[in-house]
């Protein structure tokens, strides 16, 4: 079974070849590795083409900026895996978890999976600052918000690593740019019936000075989704 690794990188020069070289030294699955740059300024898709070449299956460049959910849609048209992982191109989330993602699917308990930020069993760092605490109290009214509206018990609905059947993902069509990817898929993978399983993941946060690209309106724009997707769509 092939499992597709879509990675939108922006400005990811001091990760990106890191995180590849992590990917890459999964070897219990076989791996479809598909990076878009989302037209990074830092030369980030100078090192992915010369320094990484070897490092991934394909890679698209996008001219301008568009978003994370343009990119993530953008990498998924190339998807040949069976299974889907969303890979952000930091170093906050960490590919060793890979195993137990996907293995809730190859069991038939679920056609989805979630790595959540906040149930026990995960190796964890998070900076203790100000604009840390608060996109930790964002996340969790977040998904609260979200799962009073589609009837999920979910820890961390805006998690990155979000894992699901190519067979399930061709039922939606996604049309959020930004970060707001996030809570469109989940509300539209509710609105199929899915049930959304999650298993605990490390995660080593990041502060905005170190690279953090979500800012304080995206939270915003993040309830105007929830409440879109949930509701009127």
């Amino acid at each position: 079974m092939i499992v597709s690794i879509v990675i939108p990188v922006f400005n990811e020069a001091n990760t990106i070849q890191k995180i590849l070289k992590k990917i890459n030294k999964i070897t219990k699955i076989k791996k479809d590795i598909i990076v878009v740059d989302d037209g990074s300024t830092d030369g980030t898709k100078d090192i992915i083409k010369y320094k990484c070449k070897n490092l991934y299956n394909t890679f698209l460049s996008l001219n301008k900026n568009r978003g994370k959910g343009f990119a993530c849609r953008a990498g998924l048209k190339k998807i040949k895996g069976d299974i889907v992982i969303i890979q952000d191109a930091d170093l906050e989330y960490d590919p060793n978890d890979y195993d137990k993602l996907i293995k809730p699917i190859l069991k038939n308990q679920t056609n989805i999976v979630y790595g959540s930020r906040v149930l026990k069993g995960g190796k964890r760092t998070r900076p203790k600052t100000f604009d840390v605490l608060i996109r930790l109290s964002a996340n969790h009214f977040l998904t609260f918000l979200s799962n009073m509206l589609n009837r999920h018990s979910l820890t961390d609905a805006h998690t990155c690593y979000k894992v699901f059947k190519k067979s399930v993902y061709k039922k939606i069509k996604l049309e959020e740019d930004g970060f707001n990817f996030c809570p469109e898929i989940t509300a539209k993978f509710s609105k199929l019936g899915e049930k959304i399983y999650e298993v605990p993941i490390n995660y080593f946060g990041r502060t905005h000075g170190e690279g953090k690209k979500i800012s304080f309106f995206d939270g915003f724009r993040a309830i105007y989704a929830i409440i879109k997707y949930n509701i009127f769509r």
